[in-house]
């Protein structure tokens, strides 16, 4: 017998994404949560908070309620933006060729240029950190500092380099793989065990809005479709000619980007940046510990002048 009922995987449609009236009913922050267009997309995005503008993208495979309980303790000190990365979440997805790096820094600079905010700092997770690095060098966004938190920012090394952005390209470009892998995802230990892969431990809530989402073929097409076309060379050759204070925040126990990658980036291609270890702390470091995430980044804000240090509130 088949792991998935073929009948079944052909009648899910690829495009069938995550409803706001069902899905998003009682999504992390929905108060603040808007719609707009920008690129020739429909953003998902959520704002809150007043102070110095603060941009984060979540990574590959995540959305706004990656930001649950880190979102609201930032917004005590900034002007939060946070959306949904295109084909996830609840933002509309672009053609398949657009979902590349390049591609990705251009939708989210035009989605910066929509709104009428210059970020003074940003923040992305995993893969958003390389979003905001190809932004910057692009001159699509001209932040104070920047800072990458768990970011996948070296390509692959050796044997799975080569076997990896093929194998992905088959996937993400055959539509049977997203409707069977969303099919899976009902399956709930399926979902717990992406998660322990992480080198994190959630919360129901958090494991619940994963599977919320993953359950959908259009967001694993998105997140398929992002890694097929992930060229991290570009950071890899940028990172030297970035003209902006870099920080970097890595958890120790980190299993999907290997803490040993900021180390390396740190030692071989931005001696200046500064280091942060979350001892104890997976790739979802910012969803484990959400208060001790976010007074590293309130530190970094007084570092680069943007908040009153604590000794003068």
């Amino acid at each position: 017998m088949p792991l998935f009922p073929v009948d079944r995987v052909r009648t899910m449609s690829v495009n069938a994404g995550p409803n706001w009236e069902s899905d998003g009913r009682d999504w992390p922050n929905r108060a603040s949560s808007e719609f707009l267009s920008a690129g020739g997309l429909r953003w998902h995005v959520q704002r809150m908070g007043q102070g110095p503008v603060l941009l984060m993208l979540h990574g590959t495979g995540a959305a706004t309620h990656s930001w649950r309980d880190f979102a609201p303790i930032l917004a005590e000190h900034f002007t939060l933006i946070a959306p949904d990365l295109p084909g996830h979440g609840f933002t509309s997805a672009p053609p398949y060729e657009r979902m590349s790096l390049p591609g990705m820094a251009g939708l989210v600079g035009s989605l910066v240029e929509t709104l009428g905010v210059q970020p003074d700092l940003v923040l992305g997770h995993s893969a958003g950190a390389a979003i905001l690095i190809r932004a910057r060098l692009e001159g699509r966004i001209a932040p104070r500092g920047l800072i990458s938190l768990n970011g996948a920012l070296l390509p692959w090394r050796g044997l799975p380099g080569r076997l990896f952005s093929p194998a992905a390209k088959l996937f993400a470009t055959n539509s049977l793989v997203s409707r069977a892998f969303a099919l899976r995802a009902r399956n709930r230990r399926v979902i717990e065990g992406l998660i322990d892969s992480t080198g994190s431990t959630l919360d129901q809530a958090g494991v619940d809005l994963y599977q919320r989402l993953i359950r959908h073929p259009s967001h694993v097409r998105a997140s398929l479709s992002m890694m097929a076309n992930w060229d991290l060379n570009l950071i890899e050759q940028g990172l030297p000619n970035l003209d902006t204070p870099f920080f970097l925040i890595v958890g120790d126990q980190d299993t999907t980007v290997s803490p040993r990658e900021a180390h390396r980036v740190r030692a071989k291609l931005r001696p200046d940046a500064k280091l942060f270890d979350l001892p104890g702390l997976g790739h979802l470091a910012h969803e484990e510990k959400p208060h001790e995430v976010a007074e590293i980044v309130r530190g970094i804000g007084e570092c680069l002048g943007l908040l009153q240090t604590t000794k003068n509130r």
